[in-house]
């Protein structure tokens, strides 16, 4: 769900969102909600959404409730990791002011979060496709301990989306290195073996 968009617009109203979470729930499914603004975060965070793409302005002092209810953090650093030069050259303004504080803010808020029990998710949300191994490493950047950063990309995503992990009877969905990636997070960029359901597709 889109629970904001433009910087000077009010997000989507809390208890609107929150009869969406509620009628989602009640159905079975899940409900992720893009936030960029601190208003829409925070509107996220108490309706109940399962998770937050992006959380860019996210309140710390809401981190302890996200963790107790189960909602995930999707960052996407990378993605705002690749516009910040061209926003930083930009003209001031608030527009500009605010999307900076943000970004800046954002490594410091993902690393508080997974103090703080968060669940973090590595997630791309842009093209090219296929760029999750950048956001693992960005996690790292920010602050997570090597082996979640590379969970939040694959077997802690896994288990959060109710998918099996290694285990007898599971889809074989396996990516092999010739190096660990958490000694060498490069190495991610560089999979020797793919295998999907059980089929070596690279």
């Amino acid at each position: 769900m889109i629970g904001d968009w433009r910087w000077d617009e009010p997000a989507v109203p809390l208890d609107l969102l929150a009869e969406t979470v509620r009628a989602v729930h009640a159905a079975g499914g899940r409900v992720a909600v893009h936030c960029q603004t601190a208003e829409g975060s925070r509107n996220a965070v108490l309706a109940g959404a399962d998770s937050l793409e992006h959380g860019m302005h996210l309140d710390r002092e809401l981190l302890d409730r996200m963790a107790a209810q189960g909602t995930a953090l999707v960052p996407t650093l990378s993605v705002f990791a690749s516009d910040a030069e061209r926003r930083y050259a930009s003209e001031p303004g608030a527009r500009r002011d605010d999307w900076i504080a943000g970004w800046e803010a954002m490594p410091g808020t993902v690393r508080a979060a997974y103090e703080a029990g968060v669940t973090v998710l590595a997630g791309t949300d842009s093209y090219p496709c296929g760029t999750v191994a950048g956001e693992s490493a960005w996690l790292a950047r920010a602050g997570l301990p090597p082996e979640a950063a590379l969970g939040a990309a694959s077997w802690t995503a896994r288990a959060w989306l109710g998918l099996p992990g290694l285990t007898e009877g599971a889809p074989a969905d396996l990516v092999a290195y010739d190096s660990d990636p958490a000694l060498d997070p490069a190495a991610l960029a560089r999979p020797s073996r793919i295998i999907l359901r059980g089929r070596v597709v690279a």
